[in-house]
């Protein structure tokens, strides 16, 4: 294996693939639908556990928290400028309606960023990335 394929970081992150191979999906099903999203144990490529240790995730619900308050600050300061608002009530129905249907892409994307970047150990290897795990293409 001299130069394995490397694959892009982006469209892996916005499809939410494996962050070890960049290959097999995290989640079983879309974002929005009438289930719930159901994210896969192991990476059908690599077979990465994605779960490190019990609770793991529990730190992805403080990463959800902080995307969850710079949309709101970004939106209620976008709203401001362009409306001139001052009712309190209209601040809080669109902020709430917003973080509401922002919930499941703040479900998925903190658990992919925290894999992505917030791991310790866990990286990109691109000899994983090939067709059959451990082959160069």
């Amino acid at each position: 294996m001299e130069n394995p394929k490397k694959l892009p970081i982006w469209p892996a992150l916005v499809h939410a693939r494996c962050p070890r191979c960049r290959r097999g999906p995290m989640f079983a099903n879309s974002i929005y639908g009438f289930h719930g999203q159901t994210m896969l144990k192991t990476c059908s490529h690599c077979s990465l556990t994605y779960e490190i240790e019990t609770g793991y995730f529990y730190v992805a619900m403080l990463v959800s928290y902080a995307m969850n308050v710079a949309e709101m600050v970004t939106t209620a300061v976008a709203v401001s400028i362009l409306t001139g608002s001052v009712n309190p009530w209209f601040y809080i129905v669109l902020l709430l309606g917003q973080s509401l249907i922002l919930s499941p892409l703040n479900f998925r994307y903190s658990r992919v960023m925290l894999l992505y970047w917030l791991t310790p150990g866990l990286q990109y290897h691109p000899e994983l990335s090939a067709d059959h795990p451990g082959e160069a293409d």
